[in-house]
């Protein structure tokens, strides 16, 4: 009896130093102190205690193990680690981790998470939305722009250029407005709640542009000629890297240049230089925003050197150049249509264009370095472009659906006090806070000087999958308001162009199944990359240190997402009091469960992981809902903690929670191996998968929330434009929810009338007036009556055209022979 508790005290021992992280040397000297105990209460032979200290000492005495242990494995880790190719090398390397290293740690710390600033624009960027924003806004007619002239107008344009739209990002040395990268998608989403083609006009140039490659790259030569250009918008960029043969892949990119020396003649400066150090560069592009109306085109290509005119190396690699659009050889201006939106996107191509080696971005010492610089680029702007644009989707259906959904009626009540509409409802207040808390966390990272390369695939593939969500739901909640297009329609137009999202800087597919956790476990993981670069390079003693690092953190891992699954996160620490203290629990143990179920799926399957994608995905959605939800608490503490918003921050947390979950039962259910799943289910899920998603009660208060003016309605919408004027489609809704609102009770007294066989009339207005009067409602409820009716059939009417007359002239869309 002695020797089992001292067996008992043995294990739980070492379940609480593993569950604490505890030093393999102090593990094993408690382990073997317990097992000497145990060994002399039984009288046993004390060979077994020296079978224990050999296995110890192994463990513990660096020289023997890595001959008796990790040598071995070493050799075999060699041979099944994949080959890593040039661009996976430098996607791996560019940008940084960041809060995402904490969630794939099992034990994220929460008071890092709290100490980070909350977001907050400057006096001048609080004063540039107000101001030129605003105006821009009110200047914008989206069915205009994309049914009848296909392009911003004229003067939008000139306005954009004057206000310094288009060189946000640029330093103020070079004449630009040098605002944080909060601003930047603050303005970016105000703009999207407008007009989507105005808003992809306007953040292009500022996130995916040569802009941000020449602050970071550029010479002082081209930094100093081009930047006061673009921030002036003398000069309009794109950038082209996809190719009809290249979209995801974009590393494979058949667009190549020859170092050669040849003559051209400066388009800027009318000079002609003969017998100068350049390239001939053939390609071909699709899909490039801006393209048609760009004076300047970054081009990224793969640089040859067949002649060692620059050195040994024949296979340069991607570059990256400017060229300007009117060089002799640049074919460019013709038009692509993405959905419904007409910004400017188009072709371009050229058939040996020589360009000299200094319009190389960075100049010469930079050929070959265009792979590293477009990612860690790109790592930024997909972080700000396309999530502020689903932010802007999710507040602009969240404002604009919940009005109507108190607005409209049908039998006799507004459509929202029905459960299937405020089940919608919930989904789409729950997704638009989860969008904007999970940006705004990434825009602290970008405004912390972080390139979070891993959160940047989060935010990109999450926040347009959940505005494509929100745009559905409050399509089917408008019903044929949203069906018959006109300038009273304002969902339309952004649902036809949600594909464009969905697919562009890298597709969805491919972002959830390769990019995240592909990228995302080797980044953010403590000792993956490590032990990939010791392989790499052969050392076998860094192999060591890493590979006893890694066992000692899956095996911690295993016990904390054991202990946290018995005892319902009761024991996990961190994080707030009041409301939201489970919450911080449940996330720290399903953070602990996430990275054992990594590190088991890298152990059993090795390098062929890379090749599962669908397994992949769902360690991704792992990964990605950690984050989502630790973001929202982020979000509703910089907030001030609101008592009102507790409802979006519960479906936005339980959501993520339970999706997360969802995502770690596909991954054990379709694990090959079913012993292995059995076992890992029994860690990780001891009593049962627990969580559920927000209950109806928490959905329907969000579909509350929406449906009535309040704090919390003006946080969730805030940085929307939101236009005053009644003869908006938009700017009528809020004129129209309060008239219903202060009437509702008066409609019901009117009904209550009726029903009684006191109003005589036929028609609704016929009975208002009977009901005048007869004094049953005074002038003053009269006159509120007719008016909230009046908005109200404002907001229900859709549009209708002429048959005769022609809504646009498409013209000629084809598609040019090169």
């Amino acid at each position: 009896m002695t020797a089992l508790i001292g067996i008992a005290v043995v294990l739980v021992a070492f379940l609480v130093l593993a569950y604490r992280r505890a030093p393999l040397w102090l593990t094993s000297l408690v382990v073997l102190a317990g097992l000497g105990y145990c060994i002399a209460a039984q009288g046993a032979h004390w060979g077994w205690g020296a079978g224990a200290l050999s296995v110890l000492a192994v463990l513990n005495l660096k020289p023997l193990r890595r001959v008796i242990v990790t040598g071995p494995l070493f050799s075999v880790f060699k041979k099944i680690t994949p080959p890593m190719s040039q661009t996976e090398q430098e996607a791996i390397d560019a940008g940084t981790v960041w809060w995402d290293r904490d969630l794939f740690s099992g034990k994220p710390d929460y008071a890092k998470l709290h100490s980070y600033p909350a977001p907050k624009l400057s006096a001048e960027e609080e004063a540039f939305l107000n101001g030129p924003t605003e105006t821009l806004c009110q200047m914008l007619d989206d069915w205009q722009i994309t049914q009848e002239t296909k392009d911003l107008p004229p003067e939008v344009w000139q306005f954009i250029k004057d206000n310094g739209f288009l060189g946000m990002i640029i330093k103020k040395e070079f004449g630009g407005k040098e605002f944080s990268n909060y601003a930047h998608a603050r303005v970016v989403t105000k703009i999207a709640t407008r007009s989507g083609s105005a808003a992809v006009t306007v953040m292009v140039p500022n996130s995916l542009g040569p802009g941000e490659l020449l602050q970071h790259y550029g010479t002082d030569a081209q930094k100093n000629y081009y930047l006061p250009r673009l921030a002036k918008g003398i000069d309009i960029p794109c950038f082209a890297l996809t190719s009809p043969e290249a979209g995801s892949d974009a590393g494979g990119i058949p667009d190549y240049g020859i170092v050669c020396r040849g003559s051209y003649t400066d388009p800027r400066t009318g000079e002609k230089h003969d017998n100068v150090l350049g390239m001939r560069v053939t390609w071909e592009k699709r899909y490039i925003t801006l393209g048609p109306v760009a004076t300047v085109l970054g081009l990224a290509f793969k640089l040859y050197d067949p002649e060692h005119l620059l050195g040994e190396k024949e296979d340069i690699g991607i570059t990256c150049a400017l060229i300007p659009t009117n060089h002799e050889g640049v074919s460019i201006g013709r038009r692509h249509y993405p959905g419904t939106a007409t910004f400017q996107n188009g072709p371009n191509w050229g058939k040996d264009v020589f360009i000299p080696m200094d319009w190389i971005i960075g100049g010469k010492d930079y050929v070959g370095q265009g792979w590293r610089m477009l990612v860690e680029c790109l790592s930024v702007g997909r972080c700000i472009s396309l999530p502020a644009m689903s932010v802007a989707s999710g507040k602009l259906a969240s404002y604009t659906t919940g009005a109507y959904a108190r607005i409209r009626n049908q039998f006799g009540m507004s459509i929202g006090k029905f459960e299937g509409v405020d089940e919608a409802l919930g989904r789409i207040g729950g997704f638009t806070y989860q969008m904007d808390a999970a940006q705004r966390l990434a825009l602290t990272a970008l405004d912390l000087g972080e390139k979070p390369s891993v959160l940047s695939g989060i935010l990109k593939y999450h926040n347009t999958e959940r505005m494509r969500k929100t745009i559905n739901d409050a399509m089917d909640v408008h019903a044929g308001k949203a069906v018959c297009t006109g300038p009273r329609n304002y969902l339309a137009l952004g649902y036809g162009a949600i594909p464009v999202a969905i697919t562009v800087e890298g597709a969805n597919i491919l972002t959830r199944s390769m990019i995240i956790f592909g990228q995302g476990a080797i980044r953010c993981h403590p000792f993956v990359l490590k032990e990939m670069r010791a392989a790499m390079g052969n050392d076998g003693k860094a192999f060591d240190d890493a590979v006893i690092g890694h066992i000692g953190f899956t095996v911690s891992n295993a016990v904390r997402a054991l202990v946290l699954g018995v005892s319902g996160a009761k024991l996990a620490g961190g994080g707030k009091n009041g409301p939201t203290a489970q919450y911080y629990r449940d996330i720290t143990r399903m953070s602990s469960a996430f990275a054992f179920l990594a590190d088991m799926g890298m152990a059993s399957l090795g390098g062929s992981l890379k090749f599962k994608e669908k397994l992949s995905a769902r360690l991704g959605d792992m990964l990605s809902n950690l984050y989502i939800a630790t973001a929202s608490l982020k979000k509703f503490e910089d907030d001030g903690a609101p008592a009102d918003d507790l409802p979006l921050l519960r479906w936005a947390v339980e959501t993520a929670l339970f999706d997360c979950q969802e995502a770690m039962n596909g991954f054990l259910a379709n694990h090959p191996s079913g012993a292995l799943a059995w076992m890992m289910r029994r860690v990780v899920f001891p009593l049962g998968a627990s969580y559920k998603p927000a209950s109806d009660r928490t959905g329907t208060q969000v579909a509350k929330l929406l449906m009535e003016p309040s704090a919390a309605r003006d946080r969730l919408v805030h940085y929307m434009y939101r236009s005053k004027d009644e003869n908006d489609a938009v700017g009528v809704l809020e004129h129209a929810l309060k008239a219903v609102i202060e009437t509702e009770a008066l409609e019901g007294k009117l009904r209550s009338a009726q029903r009684k066989g006191q109003l005589v009339g036929i028609t609704a207005q016929d009975k208002l007036d009977d009901a005048r009067n007869k004094g049953l409602i005074n002038d003053i409820e009269f006159a509120a009556v007719q008016r909230a009716r009046r908005l109200k059939r404002e907001v229900i009417m859709v549009d209708d055209f002429d048959p005769q007359l022609a809504m646009a002239d498409s013209g000629a869309i084809h598609r040019k022979v090169i």
